[in-house]
């Protein structure tokens, strides 16, 4: 009898093993939630099982890091954060969060890098209250591979294109402000930007407002030379990010016209109702000592004047 006992046990046993093996946190399905690792040769992104328990942000994202750090329950992927990687720091100031990864981050290889932070970007924008991320390593800010600091990071920045042909590019109208002759208001312009289908149109927008009106269509309003560190949307705020170049004013216009010719053209052209801009990720900023960037900014029309067209 005690035979019989001991074999049902390890039948049992061998049955809850198998419906294991079989259940790996790989098996993805459409209403399945999810976290990024990476493949078992480091070399691609794979999706992992996991469900957000906790309810404010920042304990949700200590929880996925901690998780995102925890070795692989199978054998088909394997944890995106390396072990030795230690988060020295993890913060959330308005929506955005800030994480400060060890020294030993610097030494993961340079493809395996963009994974990691891909894998960790998309997945903690997933939790509710999350925007965007600002990563640092040993306190000093990751760069890009221009050699720029990444800024904001969201799902948005790794969006891969799997087609390059012609149909991957689409043209639209944007409606962007500029500047009067007399710097006091704000002239609306009609472009026609060809562009890939996989840049934000956020992107897009700030980076037409950098360059500047055509010829005899108004002035601009925006340091050419300012540095766009980022620009992401989430929960109907954009969130821009810029260089300290965009404090050093070269532009003859009124201060208002400057941050108006941003808000406006971004809520005009985006699903953003409300814009934040920040300094180097600093929002406790003044631009010329006299707008205050510590509040997200809705748009005004009292400083537009009539329409033209480029």
């Amino acid at each position: 009898m005690k035979k019989y006992k001991i074999l049902a046990v390890l039948g049992m046993i061998l049955c809850t093993t198998v419906l294991l093996a079989c259940s790996k946190r790989t098996d993805i399905k459409n209403d399945t939630p999810y976290i990024y690792g990476l493949n078992a040769e480091r070399t691609g992104l794979k999706k992992i099982s996991y469900e957000i328990k906790e309810k404010d942000p920042l304990k949700a994202a200590k929880a996925m890091l901690k998780e995102m750090k925890t070795p692989a329950t199978d054998i088909s992927y394997t944890n995106a954060i390396p072990k030795k990687v230690k988060i020295n720091k993890c913060e959330l100031e308005g929506q955005i969060l800030r994480i400060d990864f060890s020294k030993e981050y610097e030494k993961i290889q340079e493809l395996e890098e963009k994974l990691v932070q891909a894998a960790v970007v998309q997945s903690l924008v997933k939790i509710e209250g999350i925007s965007a991320l600002w990563m640092t390593v040993d306190g000093k800010e990751i760069l890009n591979s221009e050699g720029k600091i990444a800024g904001y990071l969201n799902e948005d920045d790794y969006v891969q294109n799997m087609d390059e042909s012609v149909s991957t590019y689409q043209t639209e109208t944007l409606t962007l402000y500029f500047a009067n002759e007399t710097g006091d208001k704000l002239v609306p312009c009609d472009c026609s930007v060809k562009y890939n289908s996989n840049t934000p149109k956020e992107k897009l927008i700030v980076e037409k407002l950098l360059k500047g009106p055509k010829k005899g269509s108004g002035k601009p309003t925006l340091n050419p030379d300012t540095v766009l560190l980022g620009v992401t949307t989430k929960d109907g705020i954009c969130y821009v990010n810029f260089d300290e170049q965009f404090l050093n004013a070269q532009v003859d216009v009124k201060p208002e016209v400057t941050i108006y010719s941003i808000v406006n053209s971004l809520v005009d052209g985006t699903v953003a109702s409300k814009v934040q801009i920040t300094v180097n990720g600093e929002k406790n900023v003044k631009y010329k000592q006299m707008v205050d960037l510590a509040n997200p900014f809705q748009r005004e029309s009292e400083w537009i004047l009539e329409r033209e067209t480029l």
